[in-house]
């Protein structure tokens, strides 16, 4: 069974290299992340089409999925005109009165169809329609470090650098809290001899999620080697597949994570 397991795992990783996984998973850089929001299409809504790689560089991941109260899968939240202009969901941010960056965002939605109000509609009701975005990821990108694939941006030299600097704190809608300090890397040792370990940072990864995101729900515990998983599992979507290769890097940019020599 050990020699099976081993092989099927080879098997798996041949099948990245190959391109044959890669072909499905590979998108290109302005639509990697992209979600469309369409839980409301029966009654003749348009889709929303809602783009990570724009509201990543303004905010953190925790403030809108915890915080907001996003689901981290898509139509996993139930948005409605009626929840945005209470305030809640898109609302909380898209109210005609919240300023980011020294510009006043857009109200999501409003109960005045008017023509003008139609327009403002189609900034998010956009998909099948020839909409003219205010941001365009080309030029938007071009003053990022690239780096990778996905939307082949280097999010994280970006803020080292202080290109962006995501919001943590939305006013009446965040609790202050005390910060938990873990700067600590750990090492996750792999099943296969011929890839290297994983060198997990959670420094890193609390900057943009808190511990709030990835704990309990997607990892129930915090104690190392509590929880096996495997590549096949995350590429199914569990553990690291929730944000990797569908908003974070995508799984075939191995050496992301693949960084420290097998000891």
């Amino acid at each position: 069974m050990h020699l099976f397991n081993r092989l099927f795992t080879l098997f798996f990783f041949l099948l990245f290299s190959s391109g044959a996984v890669s072909a499905m998973t590979i998108v290109p850089p302005d639509i990697y992340g992209r979600v469309v929001i369409n839980n409301y299409r029966s009654k003749g809504i348009v889709p929303v089409v809602f783009d990570h790689w724009l509201h990543r560089a303004k905010f953190t991941c925790r403030l809108c999925h915890i915080d907001i109260g996003f689901a981290m899968e898509a139509g996993g939240t139930k948005i409605s005109a009626a929840t945005n202009m209470k305030g809640f969901h898109c609302g909380a941010c898209h109210n005609g009165n919240r300023v980011f960056g020294g510009r006043k965002t857009f109200g999501s939605c409003s109960d005045n169809f008017t023509q003008e109000e139609g327009a403002r509609c189609e900034r998010c009701h956009s998909l099948g329609k020839n909409v003219k975005k205010e941001y365009e990821f080309n030029t938007f990108s071009k003053r990022l470090p690239s780096k990778g694939l996905g939307n082949g941006i280097d999010w994280e030299e970006a803020e080292n650098k202080g290109l962006i600097n995501p919001v943590d704190f939305l006013e009446d809608i965040s609790i202050k809290r005390t910060p938990l300090k873990m700067d600590k890397d750990v090492v996750i040792e792999s099943r296969g001899t011929w890839m290297s370990d994983v060198l997990f940072s959670h420094k890193k990864h609390a900057l943009w999620n808190g511990c709030e995101v990835c704990h309990p729900e997607i990892f129930p515990s915090t104690k190392k080697g509590t929880i096996k998983y495997s590549m096949l599992q995350i590429a199914g979507g569990e553990y690291c597949g929730v944000c990797h290769d569908k908003v974070a890097f995508p799984l075939i940019d191995c050496q992301r994570c693949h960084t420290k020599p097998v000891q």
